[in-house]
């Protein structure tokens, strides 16, 4: 009979010198990812970074072109409110022309400076539908962003500054000027007086 032992393995002996180059690669390759990552993590908070600077930019952008609609809706009739001012300064010079005694010897002089003024009424409301207001400062301070000093008049009895007579009456419209007032400012008066600024509330 043919022997079908099979021979005795030897143990494998460990290569000490191979696990020891192992590890040093072990480690390695540790540290290689390591950098790895924290080049990553960097890359990601710029990327981050990034992110969030072009998402407030957009949001700048968009508020932006809000509020530049709202100005063009806002103002978008300027122009148009501008080459229609002159109607209303012929209504009042037609006003002002008629002398009061004729009115009372002529009826028909009286209808038709009545329906001026209805027409001179109705021309300020379509106006003040659209945001334009009249800007007539009798009486008011001297503001150089709405009024236009065409002369200067003594006058001691009231604060320097305040306007005594308005020669072509001015339009706002919403905040802005559309047409600046024409005025006479006064001088010699005593100078005017600063607003007040409001009271603090008293704590309880």
């Amino acid at each position: 009979m043919s022997d079908d032992k099979k021979p005795i393995e030897e143990p494998a002996i460990p290569d000490l010198e191979q696990e020891a180059v192992s590890a040093e690669q072990l480690k390695a390759m540790i540290a290689a990812l390591q950098g790895e990552l924290e080049k990553k993590t960097t890359e990601l908070a710029s990327k981050q970074d990034q992110y969030l600077r072009a998402v407030a930019e957009t949001e700048n952008v968009r508020r932006r072109l809000e509020k530049e609609k709202e100005e063009t809706a806002k103002y978008a009739i300027s122009k148009f409110a501008k080459d229609i001012l002159s109607v209303g300064d012929n209504f009042q010079r037609a006003i002002s022309a008629v002398p009061k005694d004729a009115l009372e010897s002529d009826p028909a002089l009286r209808t038709l400076l009545d329906g001026v003024i209805l027409a001179e009424r109705d021309y300020r409301s379509i106006l003040e539908r659209h945001g334009i207001v009249v800007d007539d400062p009798v009486g008011q301070s001297f503001n150089p962003h709405h009024h236009q000093a065409v002369m200067q008049q003594e006058n001691a009895d009231v604060p320097a500054g305040t306007v005594l007579q308005v020669f072509q009456v001015g339009y706002l419209i919403d905040d802005r000027c559309l047409r600046p007032a024409m005025v006479a400012v006064s001088t010699g008066g005593p100078k005017a007086a600063k607003p007040e600024a409001p009271e603090a509330p008293s704590a309880d």
